[in-house]
C-alpha cells in the first residue's frame, strides 16, 4: 500500500491534468481482473460484483492542488493561478514542474519575488500573494521571449514536487496524500474485495475534479444508494481526528451526513476494535456532499485517514490507513440496514 502510494504522488495530477495517474489507477485495477470504464469526465469507475441489486460505491480522488501559468514576466519568471484552495505560504521554496504542452516539464522554484534577504527590506514582512509569488525556471532565460522559446506559455500546468518520505516510526510524509492516500487503501482493499462475496455491487469511482469541487457529482451508476466519499481526515485546533485512527465525518461546510451511515461506521469500529474518531470539519467538502448537491438520491458518508497539516506538507501515519483499510473492508461485507 505504502509503495502504491509513493508510486501516486509522484504521478504529477493537478485537477485538470490528471490522465497519467488515472491511467496508473485503471492498471492496477485491470490487473487485479476488475472491469473499469473511463467517464467523460475523466474519472474511472470499477465495479466488483454482489448479491443485491443495490449497490454502494466508494470514491477517492486522483487530482491534487496545484497552479497554472497565469502571465510570463519580462524578467523570465512566471506568476501563478491556484488550482484548488491552498496559502500561497505553503508553497513558497518548493520545487516544481512546468509542463509544457511540448517537450519534457521544465523545473523550477516557487518564491517570493523579494526573496533575497541581502537585497529586500520586506522579505520578512511582504505579502505572499498571486502578484509577488513567482517561479524561478532552472533554465537560461531573462526575457519572456527566452520563456516562450522552451514552448511555455500562458495556461501550461504547475505541478508540486512532492517530497514523498516513510520513517522508521511509521510516518508518511509528502504533497498530495489528500487524497493519493485514500486511492491507495481503496487499490489494496481490492486485493480482498476480488475473492469476497459482497452482499452488493460496490463500485470504485476514482474522481478528478474534486479540489475544484466537482469531482465525484456524475457518473454514478442508477443503482447505487449509499455514496461514500474516502477522504482525508482535517487535523488542527478544535478537532477530534489524528494521524492513528480513521476519521468519521459527522458534518462538514454542506451539513450533516447520513445518520444511519454514520452511526453504522461507529458500530463497526467498536466490533472489530477499529481505532476510530468523529469530528466536524467547518471548512471541508467532498465528493459525497458535491454528488448531494447535484441532486443524487444517496445515503451520504465521509470516512479516510488523518491528515496533519492539509494542503501544504502532509503527514500521515501507517497505522491511520490501516483502520481506514479495515473500517471499509467490513463495510462491504456488511449487508444493508434494511436487507440484515
Amino acid at each position: 500500500m505504502i509503495e502504491t502510494l509513493k508510486q501516486l504522488v509522484e504521478i504529477p495530477s493537478p485537477s485538470g491534468m490528471t490522465d497519467e495517474a488515472i491511467g496508473f489507477v485503471e492498471q492496477e485495477l485491470t490487473a487485479l481482473g476488475i472491469p473499469t470504464k473511463r467517464l467523460n469526465k475523466g474519472a474511472l469507475l470499477a465495479t466488483f460484483e454482489g448479491k443485491s441489486d443495490r449497490a454502494r460505491l466508494l470514491t477517492a480522488h486522483v487530482d491534487t492542488l496545484g497552479a497554472m501559468v497565469k502571465e510570463i514576466l519580462p524578467s523570465g519568471r512566471l506568476r501563478l493561478t491556484q488550482v484548488g484552495g491552498y496559502a500561497w505560504t505553503a508553497i513558497e521554496g518548493e520545487n516544481c514542474l512546468v509542463h509544457a504542452e511540448t517537450g519534457a516539464p521544465i523545473e523550477g522554484t516557487i518564491l517570493i519575488h523579494q526573496s533575497s534577504v541581502h537585497v529586500y527590506k520586506d522579505t520578512n514582512s511582504a505579502e505572499r500573494t498571486a502578484s509577488t509569488i513567482e517561479v524561478r525556471l532552472d533554465a537560461d532565460v531573462h526575457t519572456a521571449e527566452d520563456v516562450r522559446a522552451l514552448g511555455i506559455e500562458v495556461g501550461d500546468f504547475v505541478s508540486f514536487d512532492p517530497r514523498f518520505r516513510q520513517t522508521d516510526a511509521g510516518y508518511i510524509k509528502s504533497r498530495h496524500l489528500d487524497d493519493k492516500a485514500s486511492v491507495a487503501i481503496l487499490l489494496d482493499l481490492a486485493k480482498d474485495l476480488v475473492e469476497a462475496e459482497l452482499p452488493h455491487p460496490v463500485h470504485y469511482l476514482i474522481s478528478n475534479y474534486e479540489e475544484v469541487g466537482f469531482g465525484g457529482n456524475a457518473g454514478i451508476p442508477e443503482a447505487v444508494t449509499e455514496y461514500i466519499a474516502v477522504d482525508m481526515g482535517a487535523l488542527g485546533d478544535g478537532q477530534h481526528s489524528d494521524e492513528y485512527t480513521v476519521s468519521i465525518c459527522a458534518k462538514d461546510s454542506s451539513g450533516p451526513y447520513d445518520l444511519g451511515l454514520r452511526r453504522q461506521f461507529t458500530a463497526l469500529c467498536r466490533k472489530h476494535d477499529i481505532a476510530h474518531k468523529v469530528d466536524i470539519y467547518p471548512y471541508y467538502g467532498s465528493d459525497a456532499s458535491a454528488a448531494i448537491g447535484a441532486g443524487y438520491d444517496v445515503r451520504h458518508a465521509l470516512v479516510g485517514p488523518g491528515i496533519e497539516s492539509s494542503h501544504s506538507y502532509e503527514r500521515t501515519h501507517l497505522k491511520s490507513l490501516e483502520a481506514t483499510r479495515e473500517l471499509l473492508y467490513r463495510f462491504v461485507l456488511t449487508a444493508m440496514e434494511d436487507e440484515r
